[in-house]
């Protein structure tokens, strides 16, 4: 800085982008010093939210009767359009005739749905269950699967002892 000071201003402006960006600061007549703090927020490095890793044995949420309807849709669809093989086609198809039909026709898919969501609501009791019982054997950070590896891999050498027998 020291070596600037009795330089003129033509001089300065050749060193004005290296002290803005290391320093931080504009220099008198130069830009405003927001891109200097722009830099900083562009050298920190963001972190990525950790996702919850999903649980393969957790039930799955029931349809909607939108989707009741469309398991049937489905299969009428594919008879009377057996080359099509677009699922954008056929939802579309499917969207239209749902809000065609009255309450009356969507009844019985309805009460499909309500009877899956019931089945559900059990089924999550159940493993809610199960898993609030299960929170406290977890002692091992070995899966199930891992554990019985092991455990049948002792069987197996023994069964290959009795066959070295023979």
């Amino acid at each position: 800085m020291l070596l600037l000071c009795g330089a003129d201003s033509a001089e300065l402006g050749r060193f004005r982008p290296i002290l803005t960006a290391f320093c931080g600061f504009a220099m008198k007549g130069g830009k405003s010093s927001a891109k200097g703090r722009n830099a900083d927020n562009k050298l920190s490095v963001k972190k990525k939210p950790v996702k919850k890793t999903k649980d393969p044995n957790k039930p799955k949420r029931p349809p909607s009767a939108f989707f009741v309807f469309m398991e049937e849709f489905r299969a009428q669809f594919k008879e009377k359009h057996p080359n099509n093989k677009s699922v954008a086609a056929v939802g579309k198809a499917a969207g239209e005739k749902w809000k065609s039909m009255s309450d009356a026709e969507k009844a019985p898919y309805i009460e499909k749905a309500e009877k899956r969501k019931k089945d559900y609501e059990k089924v999550m009791h159940a493993y809610n269950k199960k898993q609030a019982e299960g929170a406290g054997d977890d002692d091992s950070d070995k899966s199930r699967s891992e554990v019985n590896d092991e455990e049948g891999s002792g069987e197996d050498e023994e069964e290959d002892d009795e066959d070295d027998d023979e």
